[in-house]
């Protein structure tokens, strides 16, 4: 039997079938088993390598198998915009299997967080900030909503790891396993990082399960292939992004709004289409860039 054949075979159907799809990228396909058998796992493979499916495919393979109710994984990111754009993806997997995935952070409307807390999805896509607010909330039953949690996904765990973030996800699903009275599957995913063995005990935290990591040896011993440019100056910067990545999709992050604008409005005047998001835009703008 291969690693494949231990999935659900509505997602084996599905994922053939209604995605079409010959098969699945050989670490998709090595990390099934691990996490059908309920590891703690740190996931690496480079952007855009597909780990959200091999994280989410076993987990919903679990799902079916177990025949999990109510809300029954978290998936977790450090930034709205990054959950707003995997909410498509995570929607059409669930809905090919019956199921149900949604999002909730701060630009998610009160009458479609009334709807959440009527009737839970099993997948919900949020942040840890949302996550506290659901804990400290007197609107939310939080022993009836986390009462079913199986499992949880962080995405670009790179982002909260070591820092005052990091740990404060750390205690909230510590809070939140104690309300759903077991230990929560726990999975790490990112593009790269330095230290994963030390990463996934620190995502275990007191976890009494077996946990791993899983580097695809394509990626070179965990090496990143990291490229430094010193441009001086914003209008600098404008210049040789126009240069050197003309044609081609960017994303560039700086350190203010200010010099958000600033950047965005150099770009602009050397005829490069760019878009700029911050959270003191609206919600629309941000949605359009995004």
């Amino acid at each position: 039997m291969t690693s494949f054949d231990r999935l659900h075979p509505a997602l084996q159907h599905h994922i053939v079938n209604s995605l079409g799809w010959r098969e699945l990228r050989p670490f998709q396909d090595e990390v099934i088993s691990p996490i059908l058998d309920g590891q703690h796992l740190i996931v690496l493979a480079p952007t855009a390598g597909g780990k959200t499916e091999a994280a989410f495919f076993p987990i919903v393979s679990r799902m079916l198998s177990g025949n999990w109710t109510g809300l029954s994984v978290l998936y977790i990111c450090p930034i709205k915009a990054l959950l707003n754009n995997l909410d498509i993806r995570l929607q059409r997997y669930c809905t090919l299997l019956g199921r149900r995935s949604t999002l909730w952070h701060g630009d998610v409307k009160a009458s479609a967080k009334k709807r959440i807390l009527r009737e839970p999805p099993d997948c919900l896509l949020t942040t840890p900030e949302s996550l506290e607010v659901m804990l400290v909330s007197p609107n939310v039953d939080a022993c009836n909503l986390f009462c079913n949690l199986h499992v949880v996904i962080v995405d670009e765990i790179h982002a909260f790891a070591g820092d005052d973030r990091g740990w404060h996800l750390l205690a909230v699903l510590e809070r939140i396993s104690r309300l759903a009275g077991r230990e929560l599957q726990r999975l790490g995913l990112s593009a790269t990082v330095g230290n994963p063995e030390t990463l996934v005990d620190w995502l275990a935290g007191s976890c009494a399960g077996p946990r791993d990591v899983f580097l695809p040896p394509e990626a070179g011993a965990g090496e990143a292939d990291v490229q430094l440019d010193y441009v001086g100056s914003l209008e600098n910067a404008a210049v040789v992004i126009s240069r050197l990545h003309r044609g081609e999709k960017r994303l560039v992050f700086v350190d203010s709004r200010a010099r958000a604008e600033e950047l965005g409005a150099g770009l602009r005047r050397l005829q490069v289409t760019t878009f700029v998001t911050h959270s003191s835009l609206s919600q629309e703008q941000r949605h359009q860039a995004e």
